[in-house]
């Protein structure tokens, strides 16, 4: 693939900021920005510094997938608390045989910064357990994980990769969210799980940098999965269909609203995702999945996140041939946060 493939986008340049005559600039941008700033939001967007407290809720997310293994990796800046995890999915066993999660105070235990990805600083400390997400000279993502679990140590290079997207939009309840996401990133490194290490330099990455002002009770569907020719982000619920995109070749198309079939209550059974505007169906076949369902009365989170493959097809327009997907290894997640 070229370089000049991988500038493709049929959307608009990303703004300079989130905000603008105290609005925020609601849409889907093709690139990435230097910072998710809500301090200029006036009128009916503008909140409480006590509100804005409870409701500012800041994360990263990297997805790292290879032939052998799935890795899930979260620093969350609720900001009244401080929220990790990491976990390994050996696909061969066709189980988690790493997993771990932390809750911390905020500041004390870390935080996650505005900068989404040029100058990010994720950050997350606590007993026996350290991790870090950085923005490196020669833009790369440098990624760092020392748990009683697992210990990984990468490098995303983000410099040949498609277009990022950025997503801004209104939430219900709250005020705004705004999220970039990643195509398919190149990786270097290893990771370690009971004295057994894997090199990852045959995985593709995802890195998911999201920063909303949001409400109290949220709660989605979501399915991501990349290789260096296709990858796409799919999300139903609190943000609508702001995020929903495929990368194709290099190109970053939008999606119209994503559709999840599955059975609830037997998430490792068949799913089914599409779009509304016909250039996505696909099946995806679980293989096994992380599950954390927590109630500490103030807050809680029931989730879970399958693992597996997508098989279907993808097209650029509803006019374009079929792109055939197959064995695109990726997840899919049902959500429900009060926070």
């Amino acid at each position: 693939m070229t370089v000049a493939a991988l500038q493709l986008n049929t959307l608009p340049c990303v703004p300079r900021r989130v905000v603008a005559s105290g609005e925020p600039l609601h849409g889907r941008y093709a690139g990435r920005i230097d910072e998710i700033d809500w301090s200029g939001l006036q009128g009916s967007y503008s909140r409480s510094g006590l509100w804005k407290r409870l409701h500012h809720k800041r994360w990263q997310y990297v997805g790292i997938g290879s032939q052998e293994l799935y890795i899930g990796v979260a620093i969350v800046d609720l900001g009244w608390s401080v929220t990790a995890f990491a976990y390994v999915f050996d696909r061969l066993r066709k189980r988690v045989i790493a997993d771990w999660a932390q809750d911390g105070l905020p500041g004390l235990s870390g935080g996650v910064s505005d900068q989404p990805v040029q100058g990010a600083d994720a950050r997350f400390r606590g007993p026996g357990a350290s991790l870090s997400l950085l923005h490196e000279d020669g833009d790369i993502m440098s990624l760092r994980v020392r748990t009683p679990a697992m210990a990984m140590q990468v490098e995303l290079a983000l410099s040949q990769c498609a277009p990022f997207l950025l997503a801004v939009g209104p939430i219900e309840g709250g005020v705004a969210h705004a999220t970039q996401k990643s195509s398919a990133l190149p990786v270097r490194g290893w990771v370690e799980v009971d004295e057994q290490r894997w090199d990852l330099g045959q995985a593709v990455a995802c890195l998911d940098s999201s920063n909303g002002l949001l409400a109290r009770d949220t709660s989605w569907r979501w399915a991501c999965a990349h290789s260096q020719r296709v990858g796409f982000n799919l999300q139903q619920g609190y943000f609508g269909g702001q995020e929903n995109v495929l990368w194709l070749d290099g190109e970053l198309i939008p999606l119209g609203a994503a559709h999840f079939d599955f059975n609830e209550k037997e998430p490792l059974a068949p799913w089914r995702v599409h779009t509304e505007d016909g250039l996505l169906d696909l099946s995806f076949t679980p293989e096994g999945a992380r599950q954390d369902d927590r109630d500490i009365l103030i807050a809680a989170s029931y989730y879970i996140q399958p693992v597996g493959t997508f098989h279907g097809t993808v097209r650029r327009a509803i006019d374009s041939a079929p792109v055939r997907v197959d064995n695109l290894l990726g997840v899919t997640e049902d959500h429900r946060s009060r926070w």
